[in-house]
């Protein structure tokens, strides 16, 4: 839908100056901001309707672009514009705060003060350095500039404005410092390739959609920046999504040490202040490059010219609540609407990016060799049955552990599941430790000072107990392993060895992330435990064994996509090893050596996995060959949630079947109303209808006419509702 499509009787182009403005207006007993989405005549007698109270903007802050965009991703997702705006603009923004965010001053010399600083004497020390730095600074300086060659800075500069040896600039507000320089490694023959075919279409412009396979090790992030670089020389923006937090910091210190240009970042780890400062530096262009997790997606660019997209596979890319959107559908929709070519990079694509490769809706680029001298490293699978496993650790995993510590390198310990064990039982009478609100064990986990019992579904907490709260039995014994009971033995099996676990839990304080994979990096622990967030795009040199300790719940599972997830994790923790020089090896603990798909993944590669993955979603009739919306529902009574669902698929057929041309009925499928996998979470039970369809204009046609439905009836009142448009996660 054009964006002016309701501006009716007044003038387009006053609705043009209007539209994508912030307004307060007047809500009931109180003031509250709003954004102008539309201008039309007014349907009311104007003594009835409240005047604006102020206009907080002198021009929008949305532009017309955006504000395209942004509807869309209301359309498509079935989701209100304004929930989608909430999404999109920064709190402070949403709050009233102006939308200019100015930066501390910097400053640099006069000509005056470029001759008189010259001739201060050396004997002035702290004089001397800081007039040093300004004679030989190529850029501004500012307070943290000044302050780290002096404390006394702050009288010096004064004095120098006083005797107009200084001029001052506004600063921006995104003012952190550059990574130290670093080169740029020459390209292979297939590097090159994907990086001359990117630029030639940033050279004649327009859109086009790319997906970079890559195997773990390939240097796709050195082709990133290639591909950037050359977009900055042609005066144009970049956005780079990364999946997780974690990845940012070694990401933006290799693009900001190669581009010598500051890096904007964007994502829910920083304060309200960042994130409209990083906002406000790619809306006027301050910053040419801004890299971020899904949010970032919606940030304003003042002239966009190339997307990228790292670990497009990743599921954390789609959104689980509110606008349950995808990061990595709506960017290449973005880049779409505004003519840029987008990169989408993994070195295990996702089945529906290969798919589109196939229906020639993308073009594949590929990297089948590791840059430098590495190799890929040897996958082998470990059979486990009937051995007696030692807190997860299988014979030939601990013996080859042991070998490569002693020749001097580093191990990696896979283990998708943190606390210290996922279950506390009572060895009298059974009881498990139930969380009260969720269908789900609570984990137990080793505090500072007690160990303590936390649902990893809800949050909820509370003190392991000193007896049975059944029997009032002594013996509670821990079931199973996580990252934490792992990490214990293995300190006592390697006692002069220096462990360093990394999981959701180790790194929960700020900056502990980074800290964690530095030293990982620099060789400092010998052996690293972890979850899946080492699983990608960190850079481990020295770790040449990887032990994978339980991957088998990944062949199991009433998810479809788990076999998909367990593929695409087997391969990316495997390409932690290896990285340099040494060779990789890669240990896969399983009690099912036999399965089709995980054996022709180990034996025959990820290609003919997908090929094999593929033909069973055919024949499934499962996406990417089907279009998909899961409609849930879930309430304190577990009836209200049911008889909300039955009664909208009773609806929605007969609404279908009073349609005149029965031919879109075709291939148009309900699933359900079923229970979710887990039933009760936080207090809720819920229950979930999947609709099914060949053509995602029917399906969205459905969805059309059910939504004005779900709203009339009485029983909406009663349950909470949502649409997963694509859903990810049936869980």
């Amino acid at each position: 839908m054009d964006y002016l499509d309701n501006v009716g009787l007044v003038d387009r182009v006053l609705a043009e100056q209007l539209i994508g403005r912030r307004v307060r207006i007047p809500f009931r007993s109180k003031s509250q901001v709003a954004l102008v989405v539309a201008v039309a005549a007014a349907e009311y007698a104007l003594d009835k309707i409240k005047p604006i109270e102020a206009w907080l903007d002198d021009a929008p802050i949305v532009a017309a672009q955006d504000f395209a965009f942004l509807q869309w991703v209301a359309d498509y997702y079935h989701a209100p514009l304004g929930e989608v705006i909430i999404t999109a603009l920064p709190k402070r923004l949403r709050a009233g705060e102006p939308a200019q965010m100015q930066g501390a001053d910097t400053w640099h010399l006069s000509p005056l003060g470029r001759t008189a600083l010259t001739e201060i004497p050396a004997r002035a020390k702290a004089q001397f350095a800081l007039a040093t730095a300004f004679l030989e600074a190529a850029q501004p300086l500012n307070a943290a500039d000044c302050k780290a060659i002096t404390g006394s800075w702050r009288k010096m500069v004064n004095q120098w404005l006083e005797q107009q040896f200084l001029q001052v600039l506004p600063g921006t507000c995104w003012q952190e410092p550059l990574a130290e320089r670093a080169h740029h490694h020459p390209l292979n023959a297939q590097q090159v390739a994907a990086v001359q075919a990117v630029t030639d279409k940033l050279d004649c412009g327009g859109f086009a959609s790319y997906l970079l396979q890559g195997i773990t090790g390939s240097g796709k992030t050195e082709v990133y920046l290639a591909m950037t670089e050359f977009a900055l020389k042609q005066g144009k923006q970049v956005l780079i999504l990364v999946p997780e937090i974690g990845l940012t910091p070694q990401m933006i210190g290799r693009f900001s040490g190669y581009l010598q240009t500051p890096i904007a970042l964007l994502h829910s780890g920083m304060n309200d202040s960042q994130r409209h400062c990083a906002w406000h530096s790619v809306r006027t262009g301050e910053v040419s490059v801004l890299l971020g997790t899904r949010s970032a997606v919606f940030a304003p660019f003042k002239n966009l010219g190339l997307c990228i997209i790292d670990e497009e596979h990743d599921a954390s890319y789609k959104q689980q609540d509110g606008v349950r959107y995808s990061a990595r559908d709506i960017l290449v929709r973005r880049a779409h609407q505004q003519q840029v070519p987008v990169v989408l990079g993994s070195a295990t694509p996702s089945l529906e990016s290969l798919f589109n490769v196939k229906q020639q809706r993308y073009h594949l680029l590929t990297l089948t060799e590791r840059a430098g001298v590495a190799k890929p490293p040897q996958i082998k699978l470990i059979d486990i049955r009937g051995e007696k496993i030692q807190e997860g650790v299988g014979i030939q995993l601990k013996a080859a552990m042991q070998r490569h510590l002693e020749n001097g390198k580093q191990v990696l310990l896979f283990l998708n599941r943190r606390g210290f064990a996922p279950v506390l039982m009572c060895h009298d009478c059974g009881w498990q430790a139930h969380c009260p609100s969720c269908d789900a064990n609570m984990t137990l986990h080793q505090g500072t000072h007690h160990q303590y019992l936390q649902c990893h579904h809800c949050g909820e907490q509370m003190v392991k107990p000193v007896q049975c709260p059944s029997c009032q039995g002594k013996e509670l014994h821990t079931m199973g392993q996580g990252t934490e009971r792992l990490e214990e033995s293995i300190r006592e099996w390697f006692a002069d060895k220096t462990v360093l676990r990394i999981d959701r839990d180790s790194t929960r304080l700020k900056g502990k992330m980074a800290e964690l994979t530095a030293q990982a990096h620099s060789g400092e622990a010998d052996i690293l435990i972890g979850t899946q967030m080492l699983a990608k795009g960190h850079h481990f040199p020295k770790v040449t064994l990887v032990g994978m300790l339980d991957i088998d719940q990944g062949l199991f599972s009433c998810d479809y996509r788990a076999t998909e997830r367990m593929a695409q994790l087997v391969l990316q923790v495997a390409g932690r090893s290896g990285r340099a020089e040494d060779a990789g090896e890669v240990l896969v603990q399983t009690h099912h050596p036999q399965h089709p798909l995980l054996l022709k993944l180990i034996q025959d590669g990820y290609a003919e996995f997908v090929r094999a993955a593929l033909q069973e979603r055919d024949e499934a009739a499962l996406p990417p060959y089907r279009f998909q919306c899961l409609v849930r529902a879930e309430a304190h009574q577990a009836q209200d949630a049911l008889d909300f669902l039955h009664s909208l698929k009773a609806g929605l057929e007969l609404q279908w079947q009073s349609l005149t041309e029965q031919s879109v009925m075709r291939g148009l499928e309900f699933w359900g109303p079923v229970s979710a996998p887990m039933l009760r979470r936080q207090g809720r039970y819920r229950y979930q209808l999947m609709l099914s369809s060949v053509s995602r204009q029917k399906l969205h046609q459905l969805l059309s006419i059910m939504q004005p439905y779900i709203y009339k009836s009485p029983l909406a009142r009663k349950v909470r509702w949502s649409l997963d448009i694509d859903p990810q996660d049936v869980f």
